[in-house]
């Protein structure tokens, strides 16, 4: 993926990722498959909106740079805190935190705002509008990412808000109207934001990384000067040549727990090296879809669709915790694991099969390819098939291959229950692969990794015209 890789963050067009039923189309398994490299490379991508949706964003952060220059200069000391963790789904009302330089107004449906005079406070235009449409967004987005990891439709929903709200729910989800650096915010200019780079002076926060906890973001500025480390670990401004109907989409934690460690939050920084000069300083909209405090985030969908998960992620975690436990940054981005978002071209879901595929790449004479199907149909079986079935207790018994041919047609044998407890390929014998024939470990394949076959087919093939020649 990083050799060949995207050159720039991905564009998707929203419209593309919305799901219809039947066969998928061709421009959405495209615009999945360029969501999903874009993701695994930049940790981020760039969604396109409509027209109309478009200027909806568009006088949302006007009415947001009005709503910031029309505050006093500086907030009162009850209106400043850093976020605490305890009160991750009470936020409402303005607020600000020197330390990052940002004021921040969040709209949360079902909480009314209440200034320290108790007086209802006045609230930036249109956010009703852009919480349903950031909010619909997000949700598309966060099926189109489990319909690549191969999971069932709408895997998360147990985990998400009601639509619409129920009688006296409040939102766990959250739509922030922010401003970094307005220049009357006079408060935050003792704290230290300078830093060298390429020998230029380049501003950021005290708090220069950082992760959202959500499952998806999405934030839209009028500005540009946010950044997101990407797959080498360099630091890539993605909102720079943001058109008027475009926003930035990056996971969080949320979802890095949820789909164990496969889809990696980002790590991101804002730069506001360039916005001082500015009285409205940079105004920004950031959509934050977050699961509800009363459930728990666990690994179960992935299991289900035959993914592997570490120790770490076996046992669930409710939300609550979750949202309120420290989540150290190196530890997350440190990690020498497969499981991340960082998919090969094939789409088979999986780090294991690229980087087992690159050592074998490595030798210097190539392996026929029947040979390397059957050696590729024996490591599934070892990672992904053996994995199933030590989670849910199986031991795992091959039937002889002439003897399970019958038994894929009764319905009643010795092996039924197992190959339905691990998804065994329909119509494929119940053996070890090395004893399977080369169409049958096609199928195996198949079924387990999508996608990983098709060059081995076209070699196979190759192969064979070859040797009539």
């Amino acid at each position: 993926m990083a050799n060949n890789g995207l050159p720039a963050l991905g564009r998707v067009k929203l419209s593309d990722l919305i799901p219809s039923e039947g066969i998928p189309s061709d421009s959405y398994k495209l615009s999945i498959s360029t969501l999903s490299q874009s993701l695994a490379q930049y940790s981020a991508a760039i969604i396109q909106f409509s027209a109309s949706e478009g200027a909806l964003l568009r006088s949302g952060l006007d009415s947001a740079r009005l709503y910031f220059h029309q505050r006093s200069l500086y907030p009162s000391a009850d209106m400043i805190h850093t976020g605490d963790s305890r009160e991750w789904c009470k936020t409402t009302g303005y607020y600000a935190d020197p330390q990052l330089w940002q004021e921040n107004y969040d709209y949360r449906p079902g909480l009314t705002p209440i200034e320290s005079n108790n007086a209802i406070e006045c609230a930036p235009g249109g956010l009703s509008d852009i919480f349903s449409l950031l909010g619909k967004a997000a949700r598309d987005i966060l099926d189109a990412i489990s319909f690549y990891l191969n999971l069932r439709s709408s895997p998360f929903i147990e985990v998400l808000d009601n639509v619409p709200l129920r009688n006296r729910e409040i939102s766990s989800s959250v739509l922030s109207v922010c401003c970094n650096a307005r220049q009357s915010f006079e408060g935050a200019q003792s704290h230290n934001l300078t830093a060298q780079e390429d020998g230029q002076l380049i501003m950021y926060p005290d708090h220069e990384h950082q992760v959202d906890k959500s499952l998806i973001s999405l934030v839209k500025s009028d500005k540009a000067g946010l950044h997101v480390r990407d797959f080498h670990g360099r630091w890539v401004l993605v909102d720079g040549d943001l058109g008027p109907q475009e926003a930035i989409v990056y996971p969080g934690l949320a979802l890095y727990q949820a789909t164990a460690g496969y889809v990696s939050p980002a790590l991101y920084r804002t730069e506001i090296n360039n916005m001082q000069c500015s009285i409205y300083g940079r105004c920004f909209l950031a959509f934050k879809l977050m699961p509800k405090s009363m459930t728990s985030l666990s690994c179960s969908e992935m299991r289900a669709a035959g993914h592997g998960v570490d120790a770490q992620f076996q046992i669930p975690i409710t939300v609550d915790d979750f949202m309120q436990r420290s989540h150290p940054i190196d530890q997350i981005f440190n990690r020498h694991s497969i499981q991340n978002f960082n998919f090969p071209a094939s789409q088979d879901g999986c780090m294991k099969t690229s980087s087992r595929r690159r050592k074998n790449n490595s030798r210097s004479k190539p392996l026929p390819p029947s040979k390397r199907l059957r050696l590729v149909a024996q490591r599934v079986l070892k990672e992904r098939v053996q994995d199933i079935a030590e989670k849910k207790g199986i031991k795992l018994r091959f039937c002889n291959l002439k003897d399970c041919e019958k038994h894929i047609h009764a319905l009643d044998s010795p092996c039924s229950n197992i190959r339905m407890e691990i998804g065994w390929p329909p119509g494929v014998p119940f053996v070890h692969p090395h004893d399977l024939p080369n169409k049958a470990k096609i199928g195996f394949l198949e079924a387990y990794e999508p996608g990983s076959t098709h060059d081995m087919e076209l070699n196979m093939m190759e192969s064979g015209q070859g040797s009539q020649h």
